[in-house]
């Protein structure tokens, strides 16, 4: 019926489906180029926002790499610095382990002088060049020390012997035969002593 006429010859009929799917027909689908551009913009972002957190990651890593290496460089410092200070110490410890025995010869050399008028020139020469030698390793930090009359400590002095003192308690040192010497506080030489029993 489709085809047919009214009885007037004014109207077609037309099946109503026909005409939904050509009403339906004139409303295109969306081309790929168009489902592209609204999808495009979202997929942009997405790509921008990975890249975004592609470059956080990459930041926070540099980051953490350079804080590593600061840390390692202050650790590396202090401990060169360390270093050089233990080296400088035991440097002026050995200089004054073989500067000692030059002390204790010419404090010998002046000891032996009975008669100072005949060895004037020579006991003033000693006494210069003693005095010149304590002020050296005064200044590097090295002190002598001499315990007569304190109580005998084995990480400061060395007993040679033991003699009986009266009215002496035991364990005092009762006399010094060699000086001790120290490097700021450290025991570069035990003073060897008398201690009594």
């Amino acid at each position: 019926m489709s085809d047919e006429q009214r009885p007037n010859g004014d109207e077609e009929i037309v099946d109503a489906e026909v005409v939904d799917e050509q009403e339906a027909g004139s409303e295109q689908p969306a081309s790929d180029d168009e489902r592209a551009d609204g999808n495009g913009a979202a997929d942009q972002v997405e790509r921008d926002l990975d890249e975004l957190g592609e470059t956080k990651r990459e930041r926070d890593e540099y980051l953490e790499l350079a804080q590593r290496t600061r840390a390692d460089f202050e650790n590396y410092r202090k401990r060169v610095t360390k270093e050089t200070s233990d080296a400088l110490a035991r440097g002026k410890a050995e200089l004054a382990r073989e500067l000692l025995p030059v002390i204790d010869n010419l404090e010998r050399a002046l000891a032996t002088g009975s008669d100072p008028a005949a060895h004037e020139a020579l006991v003033e020469g000693v006494g210069l060049v003693l005095n010149e030698l304590r002020d050296k390793l005064g200044s590097a930090g090295v002190e002598s020390f001499d315990p007569t009359g304190e109580k005998f400590d084995p990480q400061l002095h060395e007993a040679l012997s033991a003699q009986p003192a009266e009215g002496t308690e035991s364990g005092i040192v009762l006399e010094t035969m060699q000086k001790g010497y120290r490097l700021n506080g450290q025991v570069l030489r035990p003073a060897k002593v008398v201690v009594s029993k």
